[in-house]
Protein backbone atom coordinates (compact mmCIF):
# COMPACT_ATOMS: atom_id res chain seq x y z
CA UNK A 1 0.00 0.00 0.00
CA UNK A 2 1.20 3.48 -0.86
CA UNK A 3 0.41 6.35 1.48
CA UNK A 4 0.39 9.91 0.12
CA UNK A 5 1.21 12.00 3.19
CA UNK A 6 1.18 15.24 1.19
CA UNK A 7 -2.59 14.88 0.68
CA UNK A 8 -3.26 14.21 4.35
CA UNK A 9 -1.32 16.88 6.23
CA UNK A 10 -2.46 20.48 6.48
CA UNK A 11 -1.28 22.74 3.66
CA UNK A 12 0.52 25.03 6.10
CA UNK A 13 2.70 22.17 7.32
CA UNK A 14 3.92 20.89 3.95
CA UNK A 15 6.84 23.30 3.60
CA UNK A 16 7.11 24.23 7.25
CA UNK A 17 10.70 24.72 8.41
CA UNK A 18 11.48 23.54 11.96
CA UNK A 19 13.23 25.64 14.55
CA UNK A 20 16.94 24.86 14.38
CA UNK A 21 18.21 24.46 17.94
CA UNK A 22 21.92 24.57 18.71
CA UNK A 23 23.78 21.27 18.97
CA UNK A 24 24.58 19.97 22.47
CA UNK A 25 28.16 19.97 23.77
CA UNK A 26 28.44 16.17 23.72
CA UNK A 27 27.38 16.04 20.07
CA UNK A 28 30.11 18.50 19.04
CA UNK A 29 32.71 16.60 21.06
CA UNK A 30 31.75 13.37 19.36
CA UNK A 31 31.52 14.79 15.83
CA UNK A 32 34.73 16.81 15.93
CA UNK A 33 36.77 14.68 18.32
CA UNK A 34 37.23 17.53 20.80
CA UNK A 35 37.87 17.13 24.51
CA UNK A 36 36.86 20.65 25.61
CA UNK A 37 33.82 22.42 24.25
CA UNK A 38 31.90 25.40 25.61
CA UNK A 39 28.39 26.35 24.56
CA UNK A 40 27.64 30.05 24.18
CA UNK A 41 24.84 29.63 21.66
CA UNK A 42 21.48 29.55 23.45
CA UNK A 43 21.66 32.37 26.02
CA UNK A 44 21.66 30.00 28.98
CA UNK A 45 22.90 31.12 32.40
CA UNK A 46 26.40 29.67 32.97
CA UNK A 47 25.81 29.77 36.74
CA UNK A 48 23.07 27.17 36.37
CA UNK A 49 20.10 26.90 38.78
CA UNK A 50 20.30 28.03 42.38
CA UNK A 51 21.04 25.38 45.03
CA UNK A 52 17.51 25.53 46.36
CA UNK A 53 16.12 24.65 42.93
CA UNK A 54 18.44 21.64 42.62
CA UNK A 55 17.46 20.47 46.11
CA UNK A 56 13.77 20.83 45.24
CA UNK A 57 14.24 18.76 42.08
CA UNK A 58 16.01 16.01 44.01
CA UNK A 59 13.27 15.91 46.64
CA UNK A 60 10.53 15.83 43.99
CA UNK A 61 12.13 12.87 42.22
CA UNK A 62 10.64 10.45 44.76
CA UNK A 63 7.14 11.47 43.65
CA UNK A 64 7.83 11.18 39.92
CA UNK A 65 5.24 8.41 39.55
CA UNK A 66 2.44 10.90 40.31
CA UNK A 67 1.05 13.22 37.65
CA UNK A 68 1.86 16.87 38.39
CA UNK A 69 -0.78 19.36 39.44
CA UNK A 70 -2.39 20.09 36.07
CA UNK A 71 -3.11 23.69 37.03
CA UNK A 72 0.28 24.34 38.71
CA UNK A 73 -1.69 26.01 41.50
CA UNK A 74 1.22 26.54 43.90
CA UNK A 75 3.49 27.98 41.20
CA UNK A 76 0.76 30.37 40.05
CA UNK A 77 0.27 31.51 43.64
CA UNK A 78 4.02 32.06 44.04
CA UNK A 79 4.24 34.10 40.84
CA UNK A 80 1.18 36.13 41.79
CA UNK A 81 2.68 36.94 45.19
CA UNK A 82 6.10 37.73 43.74
CA UNK A 83 4.74 40.12 41.10
CA UNK A 84 1.75 41.40 43.09
CA UNK A 85 -0.87 40.30 40.58
CA UNK A 86 -4.02 38.20 40.81
CA UNK A 87 -3.40 34.47 40.20
CA UNK A 88 -6.12 34.52 37.55
CA UNK A 89 -3.81 36.71 35.45
CA UNK A 90 -0.98 34.16 35.39
CA UNK A 91 -0.51 31.70 32.53
CA UNK A 92 2.05 28.90 32.38
CA UNK A 93 3.64 26.96 29.55
CA UNK A 94 6.38 24.44 28.83
CA UNK A 95 8.65 27.35 28.04
CA UNK A 96 7.26 30.61 26.66
CA UNK A 97 7.48 28.85 23.26
CA UNK A 98 4.42 26.83 24.21
CA UNK A 99 2.48 29.93 25.25
CA UNK A 100 3.27 31.55 21.89
CA UNK A 101 1.95 28.48 20.11
CA UNK A 102 -1.15 28.36 22.30
CA UNK A 103 -1.88 32.00 21.48
CA UNK A 104 -1.61 31.15 17.78
CA UNK A 105 -3.91 28.14 18.07
CA UNK A 106 -6.45 30.15 20.04
CA UNK A 107 -6.60 33.33 17.98
CA UNK A 108 -5.17 32.94 14.46
CA UNK A 109 -7.14 31.95 11.35
CA UNK A 110 -6.26 31.74 7.65
CA UNK A 111 -6.80 35.22 6.25
CA UNK A 112 -5.67 36.92 9.47
CA UNK A 113 -2.28 38.56 9.81
CA UNK A 114 0.24 39.23 12.54
CA UNK A 115 2.85 41.98 12.77
CA UNK A 116 6.48 41.30 13.67
CA UNK A 117 9.77 43.16 13.46
CA UNK A 118 12.23 42.23 10.72
CA UNK A 119 14.94 40.68 12.93
CA UNK A 120 12.71 39.55 15.82
CA UNK A 121 12.63 36.13 17.48
CA UNK A 122 11.66 33.70 14.74
CA UNK A 123 9.09 31.75 16.79
CA UNK A 124 6.45 34.47 16.26
CA UNK A 125 6.64 34.16 12.48
CA UNK A 126 6.60 30.36 12.78
CA UNK A 127 3.47 30.44 14.94
CA UNK A 128 1.67 32.59 12.38
CA UNK A 129 2.65 30.41 9.43
CA UNK A 130 1.66 27.25 11.30
CA UNK A 131 -1.90 28.54 11.50
CA UNK A 132 -2.04 29.80 7.91
CA UNK A 133 -1.78 33.41 9.08
CA UNK A 134 -0.03 36.07 6.98
CA UNK A 135 3.04 37.67 8.57
CA UNK A 136 3.77 41.39 8.16
CA UNK A 137 7.46 42.03 8.80
CA UNK A 138 8.38 45.65 9.55
CA UNK A 139 11.99 46.88 9.08
CA UNK A 140 13.85 47.93 12.20
CA UNK A 141 15.08 51.44 12.83
CA UNK A 142 18.75 52.33 12.55
CA UNK A 143 20.51 50.70 15.47
CA UNK A 144 18.41 47.54 15.18
CA UNK A 145 15.54 48.59 17.45
CA UNK A 146 11.88 47.86 16.74
CA UNK A 147 10.12 50.64 14.86
CA UNK A 148 7.02 50.54 17.04
CA UNK A 149 5.27 53.43 15.30
CA UNK A 150 5.70 51.75 11.91
CA UNK A 151 4.47 48.47 13.37
CA UNK A 152 1.35 50.18 14.70
CA UNK A 153 0.70 51.81 11.33
CA UNK A 154 0.61 48.52 9.36
CA UNK A 155 -2.06 47.05 11.64
CA UNK A 156 -5.36 46.38 9.87
CA UNK A 157 -8.76 45.04 10.86
CA UNK A 158 -7.44 41.55 10.06
CA UNK A 159 -4.43 41.85 12.38
CA UNK A 160 -4.76 39.44 15.30
CA UNK A 161 -1.50 40.14 17.13
CA UNK A 162 1.61 42.28 17.26
CA UNK A 163 4.69 40.55 18.68
CA UNK A 164 7.38 42.59 20.40
CA UNK A 165 10.48 40.99 21.90
CA UNK A 166 11.83 43.43 24.47
CA UNK A 167 14.76 43.18 24.65
CA UNK A 168 14.90 41.57 21.25
CA UNK A 169 16.57 38.30 20.45
CA UNK A 170 18.98 38.25 18.59
CA UNK A 171 19.85 41.97 18.53
CA UNK A 172 19.75 42.59 22.30
CA UNK A 173 18.17 46.01 21.74
CA UNK A 174 15.13 47.29 23.62
CA UNK A 175 12.37 49.86 23.37
CA UNK A 176 11.95 52.36 26.18
CA UNK A 177 8.96 52.86 28.43
CA UNK A 178 8.09 56.06 26.60
CA UNK A 179 8.24 54.37 23.19
CA UNK A 180 6.12 51.46 24.33
CA UNK A 181 3.43 53.63 25.93
CA UNK A 182 3.23 55.75 22.77
CA UNK A 183 2.82 52.58 20.71
CA UNK A 184 0.03 51.22 22.92
CA UNK A 185 -1.80 54.54 22.77
CA UNK A 186 -1.60 54.61 18.95
CA UNK A 187 -3.04 51.09 18.69
CA UNK A 188 -5.82 51.89 21.18
CA UNK A 189 -6.69 55.15 19.42
CA UNK A 190 -6.90 53.45 16.02
CA UNK A 191 -8.88 50.38 17.02
CA UNK A 192 -10.35 50.82 20.50
CA UNK A 193 -12.11 47.65 21.65
CA UNK A 194 -11.18 45.91 18.37
CA UNK A 195 -7.45 46.33 18.92
CA UNK A 196 -5.26 43.28 18.22
CA UNK A 197 -3.34 41.43 20.87
CA UNK A 198 -0.01 42.96 21.84
CA UNK A 199 2.33 40.17 22.92
CA UNK A 200 5.44 41.45 24.67
CA UNK A 201 8.12 38.80 25.07
CA UNK A 202 10.33 39.68 28.04
CA UNK A 203 12.47 36.54 28.21
CA UNK A 204 15.43 38.70 29.24
CA UNK A 205 13.44 40.95 31.56
CA UNK A 206 15.69 40.56 34.61
CA UNK A 207 18.79 41.50 32.64
CA UNK A 208 17.15 44.45 30.88
CA UNK A 209 15.55 46.13 33.88
CA UNK A 210 18.93 47.48 34.99
CA UNK A 211 18.19 50.14 32.36
CA UNK A 212 16.10 52.84 34.01
CA UNK A 213 14.01 53.53 30.90
CA UNK A 214 13.04 49.88 30.39
CA UNK A 215 9.21 49.51 30.46
CA UNK A 216 7.36 48.26 33.54
CA UNK A 217 4.73 46.49 31.45
CA UNK A 218 2.94 44.92 34.41
CA UNK A 219 1.75 48.38 35.43
CA UNK A 220 0.05 48.69 32.02
CA UNK A 221 -1.81 45.40 32.20
CA UNK A 222 -4.91 46.91 33.83
CA UNK A 223 -5.01 49.70 31.22
CA UNK A 224 -4.76 47.50 28.13
CA UNK A 225 -6.81 44.25 28.23
CA UNK A 226 -5.26 43.21 24.88
CA UNK A 227 -1.76 43.04 26.41
CA UNK A 228 0.03 39.73 27.03
CA UNK A 229 3.41 39.67 28.79
CA UNK A 230 5.69 36.64 28.47
CA UNK A 231 8.62 35.73 30.73
CA UNK A 232 10.59 32.59 31.47
CA UNK A 233 12.62 30.60 33.98
CA UNK A 234 14.91 29.42 31.18
CA UNK A 235 17.32 32.34 31.13
CA UNK A 236 18.41 34.06 34.34
CA UNK A 237 17.02 31.30 36.58
CA UNK A 238 19.00 28.62 34.74
CA UNK A 239 16.09 26.20 34.22
CA UNK A 240 16.16 25.94 30.41
CA UNK A 241 16.25 22.14 30.58
CA UNK A 242 13.00 21.99 32.58
CA UNK A 243 10.93 24.25 30.28
CA UNK A 244 9.00 26.66 32.47
CA UNK A 245 7.57 29.74 30.83
CA UNK A 246 4.98 32.08 32.29
CA UNK A 247 3.05 35.16 31.41
CA UNK A 248 0.49 37.72 32.48
CA UNK A 249 -2.74 38.68 30.76
CA UNK A 250 -6.36 39.51 31.50
CA UNK A 251 -8.21 36.67 33.30
CA UNK A 252 -10.38 36.24 30.20
CA UNK A 253 -7.36 35.57 27.96
CA UNK A 254 -5.77 33.28 30.55
CA UNK A 255 -9.02 31.33 30.88
CA UNK A 256 -9.20 30.59 27.15
CA UNK A 257 -5.51 29.68 26.93
CA UNK A 258 -5.99 27.28 29.85
CA UNK A 259 -8.89 25.62 28.03
CA UNK A 260 -6.67 24.52 25.13
CA UNK A 261 -3.29 23.94 26.77
CA UNK A 262 -2.19 20.33 27.24
CA UNK A 263 -2.90 18.93 30.71
CA UNK A 264 0.13 18.45 32.97
CA UNK A 265 2.25 20.69 30.72
CA UNK A 266 4.49 21.76 33.63
CA UNK A 267 6.14 18.69 35.14
CA UNK A 268 6.68 18.11 38.87
CA UNK A 269 10.39 18.96 38.87
CA UNK A 270 9.78 22.13 36.86
CA UNK A 271 7.08 23.39 39.22
CA UNK A 272 9.10 22.96 42.42
CA UNK A 273 12.32 24.24 40.86
CA UNK A 274 10.59 27.38 39.62
CA UNK A 275 9.10 28.10 43.05
CA UNK A 276 12.48 27.57 44.74
CA UNK A 277 14.11 29.89 42.20
CA UNK A 278 11.61 32.67 42.87
CA UNK A 279 12.30 32.41 46.62
CA UNK A 280 16.08 32.54 46.21
CA UNK A 281 17.49 36.01 46.90
CA UNK A 282 20.88 35.59 45.22
CA UNK A 283 20.29 34.01 41.80
CA UNK A 284 19.14 37.15 39.99
CA UNK A 285 21.63 39.70 41.40
CA UNK A 286 24.59 37.31 41.04
CA UNK A 287 23.62 36.51 37.46
CA UNK A 288 23.20 40.18 36.56
CA UNK A 289 26.61 41.02 38.02
CA UNK A 290 28.27 38.18 36.10
CA UNK A 291 26.58 39.22 32.86
CA UNK A 292 27.24 42.94 33.13
CA UNK A 293 30.91 42.39 33.96
CA UNK A 294 31.20 39.81 31.21
CA UNK A 295 29.58 42.04 28.59
CA UNK A 296 31.90 44.89 29.52
CA UNK A 297 34.93 42.65 29.14
CA UNK A 298 33.81 41.05 25.87
CA UNK A 299 32.76 44.32 24.26
CA UNK A 300 35.97 46.03 25.33
CA UNK A 301 37.98 43.31 23.57
CA UNK A 302 35.76 43.44 20.48
CA UNK A 303 36.45 47.17 20.29
CA UNK A 304 40.17 46.46 20.59
CA UNK A 305 39.95 43.91 17.76
CA UNK A 306 37.96 46.38 15.63
CA UNK A 307 34.99 44.00 15.39
CA UNK A 308 31.57 45.76 15.36
CA UNK A 309 28.79 44.68 17.71
CA UNK A 310 25.41 45.89 18.93
CA UNK A 311 25.08 47.11 22.52
CA UNK A 312 22.88 44.60 24.32
CA UNK A 313 20.44 44.79 27.22
CA UNK A 314 20.38 40.98 27.46
CA UNK A 315 22.94 38.26 28.26
CA UNK A 316 24.27 37.97 24.73
CA UNK A 317 25.92 40.11 22.07
CA UNK A 318 25.27 40.24 18.32
CA UNK A 319 28.58 40.55 16.47
CA UNK A 320 29.16 41.71 12.90
CA UNK A 321 31.88 39.55 11.30
CA UNK A 322 31.67 41.18 7.85
CA UNK A 323 32.88 40.57 5.21
CA UNK A 324 32.85 36.97 6.43
CA UNK A 325 29.66 34.95 6.49
CA UNK A 326 28.40 34.31 10.01
CA UNK A 327 27.83 30.64 9.17
CA UNK A 328 31.49 30.26 8.17
CA UNK A 329 32.76 31.88 11.37
CA UNK A 330 30.37 29.66 13.34
CA UNK A 331 31.87 26.54 11.73
CA UNK A 332 35.43 27.72 12.34
CA UNK A 333 34.66 28.44 15.99
CA UNK A 334 33.24 24.94 16.37
CA UNK A 335 36.65 23.54 15.47
CA UNK A 336 38.07 25.61 18.34
CA UNK A 337 35.55 24.10 20.74
CA UNK A 338 33.28 27.16 20.94
CA UNK A 339 29.58 26.90 20.03
CA UNK A 340 27.94 30.22 19.10
CA UNK A 341 24.92 30.88 16.88
CA UNK A 342 24.90 31.83 13.20
CA UNK A 343 22.14 34.26 12.25
CA UNK A 344 21.07 33.31 8.73
CA UNK A 345 17.48 32.53 9.77
CA UNK A 346 17.24 36.10 11.09
CA UNK A 347 18.43 37.62 7.80
CA UNK A 348 21.69 38.64 9.47
CA UNK A 349 24.06 36.67 7.27
CA UNK A 350 27.25 38.39 8.42
CA UNK A 351 26.58 38.09 12.14
CA UNK A 352 27.02 35.66 14.99
CA UNK A 353 25.40 35.78 18.42
CA UNK A 354 27.37 34.85 21.51
CA UNK A 355 26.06 34.27 25.03
CA UNK A 356 27.96 35.93 27.85
CA UNK A 357 29.54 33.14 29.89
CA UNK A 358 31.93 32.92 32.80
CA UNK A 359 35.19 34.86 32.66
CA UNK A 360 37.03 31.73 31.50
CA UNK A 361 34.44 30.97 28.81
CA UNK A 362 34.49 34.55 27.55
CA UNK A 363 38.29 34.44 27.28
CA UNK A 364 38.17 31.15 25.37
CA UNK A 365 35.63 32.64 22.96
CA UNK A 366 37.60 35.84 22.38
CA UNK A 367 40.82 33.91 21.79
CA UNK A 368 39.09 31.65 19.29
CA UNK A 369 37.33 34.57 17.54
CA UNK A 370 40.58 36.46 17.14
CA UNK A 371 42.19 33.35 15.65
CA UNK A 372 39.47 32.61 13.09
CA UNK A 373 38.98 36.23 12.01
CA UNK A 374 42.66 37.15 11.78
Amino acid sequence: MKFNIQKQIRKNCRDFEPYRAGKPIETIKRELGLKKVIKLASNENPLGPCRAAIAAIQKAAADAYYYPDSNSWALKQALAKFYLVDPSSVVLGAGSDEIIELIAKLFFNPGDNIVVSRHAFIRYEMAGKLMGCAVKSVPMKEGYTHDLVAMAQVVTARTKAIFIANPNNPTGTYNTAQEFKKFMDIVEKRFGGNAPLVVVDEAYYEYARVNKDYPDTLRLLSLYPNLIILRTFSKIYGLAGLRVGYGFASPAIVDFIDRIRPPFNINVAAQVAAMASLADKNQVPHSITLTEQGKLSVCRELDRYGIPFIASAANFVLIDVSPRAGADVFKQLLKEGVIVRAMDEYHLHNHIRVTIGTAAQNTMFLTALKKVTA
